[in-house]
């Protein structure tokens, strides 16, 4: 736990930066000092301690995959354990099902903005994850011995009110050590993890769910519960030790040299967005007084939220693929390919975002090859025509996590106000996943049409945002060209990615 030092301990190894840059922890000249290395972006000594430091964070930030396939499973197997008996074990009736699904977003909605705030000043989101990610992996094994209504609505919102310190966390951490032409990609390796969570999920609640009936007397719906929620409560453990922190308060796995470059690229972007006064010195307040006073906050906020409609398929993946008409197995089964054809072209897809530089056209792009599968989806129920529909669906994820990029690079500094920002936009935006729960009605199977018109609609509205938002940042860039021509600095400084 941090203490009321933290802030001042910030600032401290910020101005140390330029100087520990000038160090070497490694090897030592004949009189036992530190060798020195030149800092400037181009250095050899900079350039070849900079890809260790990379190499090292993607390989702890991968653990982040695993979590989310975790969070996200732990998150939708209502929907598997439906296939199963759970709305008839515990009574449930009209609405009920849709309300079990949603009230896990109202505790997620409420906690964002805190949670980050405290992430921020606390400074170890190595230990605040994993122990928030014990909690909602235990509560998801408690969910396994709900008798009714009630007990699943509390369970459920619970498991939101923890799990609203990992998707918004994690962002902010990559965030913290990845520079913005570096962000889609590693936010994509994050967001993925949702993607084969919906795959991997399918074969694993296809197992439990054919093998476990009975066994110790419960129900095979209450071991999806049991065996899933245990896993996250291994993984989470683990995490504890895997997770990186901050640059300024990470230890053991990182060196003097490597937490030095770490904080001389993030002062690098600060100075670029001309916030190096505040980069680091920015309260939890300020931070949130920052984020609520700026309009592409609340703009982008909107954006996702129209988005997040547009996915609300999501949750009910495996009974859209049931009205294919196969049988309860194979429907499990055949939920897993269009999320691993998803996960393979956001990656690809991100990447070619980054090394362009460019994220509205990428995101425009696959939220329109979505609005091609809703349209396969309602003009037909041939097995074969839906399936593909449901590949275009669920790539459509690529344009989320592009959007998701996007934001983050452009609320970013000081770190104070992007924590609240990511915080504050998710959270409100998934009130998208609250009302896009009540978009699936049963009576509107099994065709649901009316469905994909919604999705439809919410999809077009969030590209005319993408497409305006594009425009708006173009004319900032343009005005902060337009004052370096005039104050004439022969220095590009901070662009907008458009």
């Amino acid at each position: 736990m941090a203490d009321v030092s933290h802030a001042t301990g910030l600032a401290e190894l910020e101005e140390e930066a330029p100087l520990l840059l000038h160090r070497h922890s490694g090897p030592l000249d004949a009189e036992g000092d530190e060798l020195a290395f030149d800092s400037a972006q181009d250095s050899p000594r900079r350039i070849e301690v900079e890809k260790t430091l990379l190499r090292k964070l993607d390989r702890r930030m991968s653990i982040l995959i695993l979590i989310y396939i975790l969070n996200y499973i732990d998150r939708n197997n209502a929907a598997a354990a439906r296939l199963r008996g759970f709305e008839e074990d515990l009574g449930l009736e009209g609405s009920q099902f849709a309300t079990v699904l949603s009230i896990l977003y109202i505790g997620y909605i409420t906690m964002q903005v805190p949670s980050n705030m405290f992430l921020d000043y606390m400074g170890k989101p190595s230990l605040y994850m994993g122990c928030c990610m014990t909690v909602w992996g235990l509560l998801s094994m408690a969910t396994g011995l709900a008798t009714n209504f009630y007990g699943a609505v509390i369970t459920r919102f619970f498991i939101g009110v923890t799990e609203c310190a990992f998707f918004p966390g994690a962002l902010f951490l990559i965030s913290r050590w990845y520079k913005r032409n570096e962000l889609s990609q590693r936010t994509a390796m994050l967001v993925c993890g949702s993607l084969l969570s919906n795959a991997f999920g399918s074969l694993i609640a296809s197992g439990i769910l054919d093998l476990m009936e009975g066994v110790w007397g419960y129900r095979a719906w209450r071991w999806l519960f049991f065996v899933e929620g245990g896993m996250t409560v291994f993984v989470a453990i683990i995490a504890i030790f895997v997770l990186p922190d901050f640059p300024e308060t990470s230890s053991g796995w990182i060196t003097a040299e490597e937490r030095a470059v770490a904080l001389k690229r993030m002062a690098e972007e600060a100075d670029m967005h001309g916030s190096k006064s505040t980069s680091l010195k920015t309260g939890q307040m300020a931070g949130l007084s920052l984020a609520l006073r700026d309009g592409k906050v609340w703009f982008l906020m909107l954006t996702m939220t129209f988005l997040n409609l547009s996915l609300s398929f999501n949750a009910y993946f495996p009974t859209l693929v049931s009205t294919l008409g196969y049988g309860r197995t194979t429907t499990l089964l055949m939920c897993a390919p269009p999320w691993l054809f998803a996960t393979f072209e956001a990656f690809v897809w991100a990447r070619h975002s980054d090394l362009t530089g460019e994220r509205c056209k990428h995101i425009v792009a696959s939220i329109l090859l979505g609005i091609l599968g809703f349209a396969l989806a309602f003009w037909s129920m041939n097995a074969f025509v839906r399936y593909v529909a449901m590949f275009l669906m669920a790539q459509m994820y690529a344009g989320n996590i592009m959007f998701t990029a996007w934001a983050s690079g452009s609320v970013a500094h000081p770190p104070a106000k992007r924590a609240v920002a990511l915080a504050f936009m998710n959270s409100v935006a998934s009130f998208g996943n609250v009302f896009g729960s009540y978009e699936w009605p049963s009576e509107w199977g099994p065709t649901y049409r009316g469905s994909f018109v919604l999705t439809s609609l919410t999809a077009l509205i969030a590209i005319g945002m993408c497409v305006a938002f594009r425009k708006h940042l173009d004319g900032l860039n343009d005005e902060a060209a337009k004052k370096e021509l005039e104050d004439g600095d022969d220095t590009p400084g901070y662009r907008y990615m458009l």
